[in-house]
């Protein structure tokens, strides 16, 4: 008896090897899958040139091929196999791109076009293009194919819900295959140094940007490219047209903020009632022609930190970027009630934050995807300066998290229906939310009134934006205003007649615009004639400062060691600010304006530099701002160095060119960029950049991306500033991680 169980036990043995071999043992003839070919794992496929072999467990080897109502198992030799560029769309999850540059799509459909959540406005899609490689639940050796969209498995027939029943998928490495959309870095090199002779970090810190502003106004558009989009360049960049309509009329935020167009409040009644200007705005194609934007330094509503451009400027020395979370839940609300944009989720300010939250950890897994893994990424998100500096040191990108948003945790100034007001214990629980979400760094307050100060205002739409968001009428005067400067400090008043300073900051709101969301027209008609009522001139400042909430807003962020940007802060707000954060001995950052002589330098903090645009005549004088800042530091006892600060997609705008008609420069100018030249470091080669199928020429067309940052530099190197008076720019990383370490030293004193 004992040996028969033996004998039965043995038979087992070989029937479970023949069938993890691939063997058939129902009587037929066997079929042995041999040893799969060597590979590098789920994640080692991306970018490469595959054909894909199918095995059903029983009788049925064949490859899979195009034919002409899909794609099928029937190619008996490799040979007549498709091949397919595996192109990554998230960890361990791939499109399958074959030679016609078609994709392989659910049960063995073949699509040339893809649809996507952007051009569906749906945030629930999923790409039936998408597969998610997974181990094989028959041959641990080899492969299934689960799809993202079905959750089904692919069989050699179509698909499956049992993974038991997919098809034992071999993939074999080939040749041949079609490229895949993509924009090009026109850069040859590897990073270079990762530190100085003395030990400090190498790397530019750039601590005001906006990658995602496209997840912000609702993400339907209002704001539009993606930094990356798991289906590719064709929908992160496609044309603008769906949603800015023919010659960009329906783009009206970019109406109010394009350096092109002069703002004209006549118009806006139009808009109000049409949902388009009646003027052309822009040309709206996108990849592969972009025959517009991106133009960072005139067009303020398009994408100009895609990944690929985010690189390239990561090759010429970036090392840390400051990612801050932003959306105006105004704009949105207006956009979409007019008609002119429709959204995709709630215009909500703090969706908009944890939806920009949420994508920057999905590009992070996106760039990882490209690069074989886990880790493998050029770009890590940092939660700490010691994994900063741990990030950099291995020669990446760090990028730190943060907030910029009007209505911080929904600590609106009026209340609002569904919404508790804020306390501070309810505030005390949303930092903590956010630490563990990952951010470091945060605004207190925009543009607008919250509950925790008076936002720093400012002319035109803001204004406007200001009374539709609070129901409170502007509070700028003209007595007081002595203290520190702020982004809003002096100049004309769009809306004077939206200008009623009053006394209490918190008082009722005297207007209620809680239907404006759902009628804008009929909720602003009442006040009509205050909105049109024309602009004031003179010397302006807010009149009111911070609240007693965000005074305990402040006093939580520095025991969680985190950082706080003063930049818009109003001016008596800011001077509270600066009493708490010098009495405490905590820096900060100051992200616009000025260093209100040096005092942001000396309790550790930092601001923003630039380097000039215009030469002089005089050898070096493009450097001139950079060398000013670095002074002033050294004056206050602060590290020899100074940031960027270019808030792109913030509304904000890049470098104007040197030459030709958009020059703001005189005759003066001279020695413009020609290709090749080399990165400051020595390590990289930078070429003539493109744009899809057109050249880019810097010196006529300006900084458009954050991917001609190597020009920007170069620019100035050729005016004749020196790589020792660049120097301060390339420690910026390290003196961004020393005022974050200092951050953290105090909350644990605490």
């Amino acid at each position: 008896m004992r040996a028969l169980r033996l004998s039965l036990v043995g038979m087992a043995l070989v029937l479970w090897m023949m069938a993890c071999d691939g063997w058939e043992v129902d009587g037929h003839q066997a079929i042995s899958l041999g040893d799969p070919p060597p590979d590098a794992g789920i994640h080692g496929f991306a970018n490469g040139c595959f054909a894909v072999e199918g095995f059903d467990g029983h009788r049925r080897l064949s490859f899979l091929r195009a034919t002409a109502d899909g794609f099928r198992f029937s190619a008996t030799g490799i040979d007549e196999a498709s091949r397919f560029l595996m192109r990554a769309s998230d960890l361990a999850t791939y499109l399958f791109y074959d030679t016609d540059e078609t994709y392989l799509v659910g049960a063995l459909d073949r699509e040339a076009a893809l649809e996507s959540d952007i051009l569906l406005l749906d945030d629930s899609f999923r790409s039936p293009a998408e597969w998610e490689l997974q181990t094989s639940e028959r041959d641990p050796r080899r492969y299934q194919l689960r799809n993202y969209q079905s959750g089904q498995f692919l069989t050699l027939d179509g698909s499956t819900e049992d993974p038991a029943a997919a098809a034992v998928i071999t993939l074999h490495a080939r040749t041949g295959c079609a490229e895949f959309p993509e924009l090009s870095i026109d850069a040859v090199g590897t990073v270079g140094p990762t530190e100085h002779a003395d030990g400090d970090l190498f790397g530019i810190a750039e601590i005001h940007s906006h990658m995602m502003s496209n997840f912000a106004f609702g993400g339907g558009g209002t704001f539009h490219g993606s930094p990356f989009h798991r289906l590719g360049v064709e929908h992160a960049l496609g044309s603008c047209e769906p949603f800015h309509g023919d010659g960009g009329r329906r783009d009206i935020v970019g109406f109010f903020y394009d350096t092109d167009l002069e703002f004209d409040t006549d118009a806006l009644l139009p808009i109000v009632l049409t949902g388009e200007t009646s003027r052309f705005n822009h040309e709206t194609a996108g990849y592969p022609d972009f025959t517009d934007w991106p133009s960072s330094w005139s067009r303020a509503t398009h994408q100009t930190m895609y990944y690929r451009w985010l690189e390239r400027a990561y090759l010429a020395g970036l090392r840390l970027v400051v990612q801050h979370a932003t959306g105006n839940s105004v704009l949105c609300d207006l956009v979409t009630a007019i008609g002119s944009q429709t959204k995709r989720f709630s215009c909500n300010d703090m969706v908009s934050v944890d939806r920009s939250i949420e994508e920057a950890r999905m590009l992070e897994r996106y760039i990882d995807a490209q690069s074989g893994g886990p880790g493998e990424g050029w770009l890590r998100i940092v939660d700490s300066p010691q994994q900063a500096r741990e990030v950099i040191r291995a020669g990446k990108l760090a990028v730190v998290l943060g907030i910029e948003i009007s209505n911080l945790f929904n600590c609106f100034l009026t209340p609002r229906d569904g919404f508790d007001a804020c306390t501070e214990d309810s505030v005390r629980a949303e930092v903590s939310r956010y630490h563990a979400l990952g951010v470091r760094v945060i605004f207190p307050v925009h543009k607008f009134d919250n509950a925790f100060s008076a936002g720093d205002g400012g002319s035109g739409i803001i204004e406007l934006g200001n009374f539709i968001n609070t129901g409170h009428y502007s509070s700028f005067v003209q007595d007081g205003c002595d203290g520190p400067s702020t982004a809003f400090d002096s100049g004309a008043i769009t809306f004077g007649g939206l200008n009623k300073p009053r006394d209490v900051y918190d008082a009722p709101a005297p207007v209620d615009m809680s239907g404006f969301s759902e009628a804008p027209v009929d909720t602003l008609l009442p006040h009509l004639n205050d909105i049109m009522a024309g602009g004031v001139s003179g010397e302006f400042c807010q009149k009111h400062g911070m609240t007693s909430l965000g005074e305990a807003l402040m006093a939580e962020l520095m025991q969680r060691g985190m950082l706080i940007d003063v930049a818009h802060l109003p001016q008596h707000a800011l001077e509270r600010a600066y009493e708490m954060l010098e009495a405490n001995d905590y820096p900060a950052t100051k992200t616009h304006g000025n260093s209100n002589d040096g005092r942001i330098y000396r309790i550790g903090g930092m601001k923003g530099t630039s380097l000039g645009r215009c030469s002089d005549g005089t050898s070096g004088s493009m450097g001139d701002g950079l060398a000013s800042d670095v002074a002033e530091r050294a004056a206050n006892g602060a590290y020899a160095s100074e940031a960027l600060a270019f808030d792109l997609n913030g509304f904000a705008h890049g470098p104007r060119p040197r030459f030709g008609d958009d020059s703001g420069c005189n005759e003066l100018q001279s020695n413009p960029i020609t290709y090749p030249f080399t990165s400051y470091d020595g390590a990289v080669t930078f070429e003539q950049p493109r744009l899809g199928k057109r050249e880019v020429d810097f010196n006529t067309e300006g900084m458009q991306h954050i991917g001609l940052l190597p020009e920007l530099i170069e620019d100035v190197r050729r005016d004749g500033v020196t790589d020792d008076q660049l120097e301060p720019l390339f420690r910026s990383a390290e003196a961004y991680i020393r005022m974050w370490e200092r951050a953290e030293a105090w909350s644990t004193t605490q």
